[in-house]
């Protein structure tokens, strides 16, 4: 089942006696976990019957007790234990005896992020059989767009295709803060339904003109004058993109640029499949691939796995960071 499927059975009134959530995506697991601890009980049945506990200090045999306890003038009782991932696994093992016979009137949900137990474990089978395990894992890059955009949508909002990208591009794999930007620029349209560049540049400080997404499209067209011109601005504005920001991103891109050499296809979607992006940024890889071509590409990753080194100090003396890029974006641009 997804996030949105288990609050909706929720919505309907009906639930599992358990539900485990784990995994690298600590976004959908909060949800759930927030729906849980403020949405099951009303406010006055809440107040007898819901109980939270949190992993670094919980004490097995007082959680399963809690969970056998039954619920006080409700139909149902909540407790949650969130970051179990925090306590001993001896002890989350210990658990198993209640899973594997859990009380139907309480709703046991339990928060293991960062985490996933053994899928051929006993605990495992018992949670399956018994209730609901929700695994996630990070969303891949390709993907973040359409989660921006559904969250854009759930805001009765609309984003211009730039904006969208632009947004995505500065945040990257973060989708709680996605969603937090999104909600902050919706409070600040004041009436108006579609998000711009310039809402962007205004209420989020990202440049709709100096960011990396335009560097990276400067070196794609070899568009020098362009591309030195971002890199002064970085230079006046230190916080708009680190090197250490920059330099990693400049090297998915041209990573990427060189799959393409590699996709065995002029279709964009299957480009897109291979590359694992949205289909908008297709064309920008292939204006790229044809522009360096297989070799440059390959000089140009050497370059800036050389220059990365050199911006953590390894084997050179301390240079300017915007110095540093003028330098790698020139050689960059005659390889």
């Amino acid at each position: 089942m997804s996030m949105d499927a288990i609050i909706s059975d929720w919505k309907k009134g009906k639930f599992k006696s358990l539900y485990w959530l784990e995994g690298d995506e600590p976004y959908f697991i909060d949800n759930i976990v927030n729906y849980a601890e403020t949405k099951i009980l009303s406010e006055a049945d809440a107040s007898f019957n819901l109980t939270v506990f949190y992993g670094k200090d919980a004490d097995w045999v007082n959680i399963v007790n809690a969970c056998k306890r039954y619920p006080m003038f409700a139909d149902r009782q909540v407790v949650i234990l969130k970051e179990a991932q925090q306590m001993a696994f001896k002890d989350i093992e210990k658990l198993q005896s209640y899973i594997e016979n859990p009380l139907s009137s309480t709703v046991f949900v339990v928060s293991h992020k960062d985490k996933k137990i053994d899928g051929r474990s006993k605990l495992a089978k018992a949670i399956k059989q018994n209730g609901e395990l929700f695994s996630t894992k990070k969303m891949y890059d390709d993907k973040l767009p359409d989660f921006a955009a559904s969250v854009v949508s759930k805001n009765q909002l609309t984003i211009t295709q730039k904006a969208l990208f632009l947004l995505v591009d500065h945040i990257g794999n973060d989708l709680s803060r996605i969603e937090n930007e999104i909600e902050k620029l919706a409070i600040n349209l004041n009436g108006r339904k579609q998000i711009t560049e310039d809402d962007i540049e205004n209420y989020i400080g990202i440049s709709k003109e100096f960011n990396v997404f335009e560097l990276q499209g400067a070196l794609a067209q070899r568009n020098f004058s362009k591309a030195i011109r971002i890199i002064n601005y970085f230079e006046a504005n230190p916080k708009a993109s680190p090197i250490q920001m920059t330099l990693p991103a400049l090297y998915n891109y041209f990573s990427k640029v060189y799959m393409v050499f590699g996709a065995g296809s002029n279709d964009n979607n299957t480009i897109a499949q291979a590359l694992e992006v949205n289909p908008y940024f297709v064309k920008d890889y292939l204006s790229a691939a044809k522009q360096y071509g297989q070799q440059s590409v390959e000089k140009v990753l050497l370059l800036l796995q050389h220059y990365n080194l050199k911006s953590i100090g390894i084997n050179t003396s301390y240079t300017a960071e915007s110095e540093m890029l003028k330098e790698l974006i020139t050689k960059m641009m005659f390889c």
